[in-house]
């Protein structure tokens, strides 16, 4: 075996490539898998994907550990992620201090690029609060919907819109070159996350994967939290 296999929320693909080389001088082994909308990473392990680990949101662990996927006695919280606002790197920022200002900004967006609006958590909560704020039909034809946050970060750096702006998890944005984060959602508006990881149930190599845990959750890693875009966690 030359690698853990991972089945991931985009929101901790920023957080485990920082640790790689870290974990890889710890066991000699690399990190694969995937990274996307966390309903899809649950999905490929209900449908029989090959995982030695589980990040995702700590709902979501909750249920896999309740249908008996994951071991339960590994279930560890890795740290919050906003969910936030995204403009390109040489856009200016967005102001969105509160309710009125984001619905303002959005009406303003002539691209609005996002997540899986059915399956990723940043992308649910989109579709929520344009509701919220009654404008949903409105820039239903601005929406740039991809499988996943970092998918449509990349596409917003790429953009060629006049006014686009982007909203996903807080890690997303930072880890894509070329976007830059604008700020989070305001009060009324806000998401926060808590991440969680997990061993499967069916893990090839549930020691390493234990180990791996240990990386992206130990105190000793707060600042590499930090500069992938998580607010909090730790042991």
């Amino acid at each position: 075996m030359t690698a853990l296999n991972i089945l991931s929320g985009g929101a901790a693909q920023g957080l485990v490539a920082s640790l790689a080389p870290k974990f890889k001088a710890q066991t000699g082994l690399d990190i694969s898998g995937e990274f996307g909308a966390v309903g899809a990473m649950a999905g490929k392990l209900r449908g029989g994907a090959p995982a030695d680990l589980l990040v995702l949101t700590a709902s979501v662990i909750a249920e896999l550990a309740g249908e008996n996927r994951l071991v339960a006695a590994s279930i560890t919280d890795v740290g919050l992620v906003e969910t936030a606002i995204a403009v390109r790197s040489g856009d200016p920022l967005v102001s969105a201090g509160d309710a009125k200002a984001l619905r303002a900004a959005l009406l303003a967006a002539d691209a609005i690029f996002v997540p899986d609006i059915k399956a990723s958590t940043a992308g649910i909560h989109v579709a929520k609060i344009l509701r919220q704020l009654g404008i949903a039909d409105e820039v239903a034809a601005r929406l740039n919907i991809f499988p996943n946050g970092a998918t449509a970060m990349r596409h917003l750096a790429a953009s060629d819109a006049t006014r686009p702006i982007g909203c996903t998890q807080s890690t997303e944005i930072i880890s894509t070159s070329g976007v830059k984060l604008s700020g989070p959602l305001p009060s009324g508006c806000e998401l926060s996350t808590m991440y969680t990881a997990a061993v499967a149930s069916g893990a090839a190599d549930p020691e390493h994967a234990k180990e791996l845990i240990e990386l992206l959750a130990g105190v000793d890693q707060d600042e590499f939290r930090r500069r992938a875009g998580f607010t909090s966690g730790g042991k």
